[in-house]
């Protein structure tokens, strides 16, 4: 099931360069700029054509009122209705458990506060396509109405039919989205960004799992907020050794496959016997699965198992990857804990499966992908806040402060900032 990639006995400087999906190849980036560029001309009948065109939906309407959205939860199983409210309720409460704002700094006279502020719009774009993500919807909304968002958008891709699912209308009441549309895709981001008639901007854009989008946001980025993260087509690292039992090892790999194209599902392990047992248990599995199709696209491209010298090699091999989840699925795999440098969460130990984090842990399952880890977090309440520093001196912090704030000024040859700490020596002379 998975290409192997033998690296044991190589140093870093002799191992070959690891392979992955390119997010931006063929021409995915001009595809996008030309829609966004068509949303900005169009509008609402741009927004519908691309709906006809990518959803196989007609719609009139782009929004969606409330009252559904109220409605659907009677019409979904109460066993779900049930899980998603335990689960939102995790969600919040794992989001405000979040440090207070920091005591007030001074230093000689100056005195300086942090505001957190919300921003007044955002939006949250929730994938669909090939499932329904309602959890997509608890792990977005919940982290910005706790922030103290004032208007929450939701936007989300139509089926066929035209319609959102029940599933996505029921979670979207339940974290008290203020507005619903059902369009998705490159257009709904160029939609949100920019505005149309039916659609008024926002200050932020937060999305989930689909390369596309994430596409689109890097374009409208500095037009409206974008979090940091890359949150494109999922990932997984398992680093599994001959304590881990095959069958959760395989699942675990294929979880995250099950989304589709342009993933990541890599197993690393030091035991050729491991990977054995493990490749053979996926090849059962992905044999009967409902989403074999998925499973395969995923498997096929971005589907290899790596063989290393041991743990120290493995994590160097997860640090370089540097996977939306990481599972240490090994003995000892909490010592490792210190060794990870790049991933979006890490999952330890053998009951301990990255689905827990999908769905009810409390962290959002928006994660970043194609190697942001590197520089970014998961999404949360600090994607929608801005920070604002509330600085205060007196004159006597002013007078100490001055002659610094006037020989650098003079160095990068602004005198009107040097003249601007001057006028206020001279008023008190």
């Amino acid at each position: 099931m998975l290409k192997v990639l033998d690296l044991r006995g190589l140093a870093p400087g002799q191992r070959p360069a690891l392979p992955r999906p390119d997010v931006t190849g063929d021409d995915s980036v001009a595809t996008v700029q030309a829609i966004i560029a068509a949303v900005r001309r169009g509008g609402d009948e741009a927004v519908r054509a691309y709906t006809a065109r990518f959803d196989r939906a007609e719609i009139g309407d782009l929004g969606v009122p409330l009252a559904a959205a109220l409605s659907a939860r009677d019409r979904i199983d109460p066993v779900l209705l049930d899980s998603l409210t335990e689960a939102g309720n995790r969600i919040e409460a794992f989001h405000r458990h979040r440090p207070s704002l920091p005591p007030a700094f001074e230093c000689a006279g100056v005195r300086v506060e942090r505001l957190d502020l919300p921003v007044a719009r955002a939006a949250v774009y929730v994938p669909g396509g090939r499932a329904r993500y309602p959890s997509s919807v608890l792990m977005m909304a919940i982290p910005a109405k706790v922030a103290g968002v004032g208007e929450l958008v939701l936007c989300t891709p139509p089926g066929p039919d035209g319609l959102i699912s029940d599933e996505v209308l029921a979670a979207a009441s339940l974290a008290e989205v203020d507005e619903i549309y059902r369009i998705g895709g490159a257009q709904a981001i160029a939609a949100l960004a920019y505005g149309t008639e039916s659609i008024r901007p926002v200050d932020v854009i937060a999305s989930a799992g689909s390369r596309w989008v994430s596409i689109a946001q890097e374009e409208v980025r500095g037009v409206v907020g974008v979090p940091a993260a890359f949150a494109g087509p999922s990932e997984v690292v398992v680093v599994a050794d001959d304590t881990a039992p095959p069958e959760c090892a395989a699942i675990d790999v294929v979880v995250q496959a099950e989304h589709g194209p342009d993933g990541l599902a890599w197993l690393v392990t030091w035991s050729e016997g491991a990977l054995e047992a493990i490749n053979a248990a996926m090849g059962r599995y992905v044999e009967h699965a409902p989403r074999r199709a998925e499973i395969t696209s995923t498997l096929s491209r971005g589907g290899y198992a790596v063989l290393v010298d041991g743990p120290a090699q493995a994590m160097e091999v997860a640090n370089e990857i540097a996977p939306e989840h990481l599972e240490l699925l090994c003995a000892g795999a909490e010592g490792l804990v210190g060794s990870v440098r790049n991933a979006g969460a890490v999952f330890i130990g053998p009951w301990t499966p990255a689905s827990l984090g999908d769905y009810l842990a409390g962290p959002s399952h928006v994660l970043p992908t194609f190697r942001s880890a590197r520089f970014a977090s998961a999404l949360g309440v600090e994607d929608f806040l801005r920070r604002v520093h509330v600085v205060k001196t007196d004159q006597a912090g002013l007078a100490v402060a001055a002659p610094h704030v006037k020989a650098i000024a003079e160095a990068e040859g602004l005198f009107a900032h040097a003249e601007s700490v001057a006028v206020r020596a001279r008023l008190t002379a």
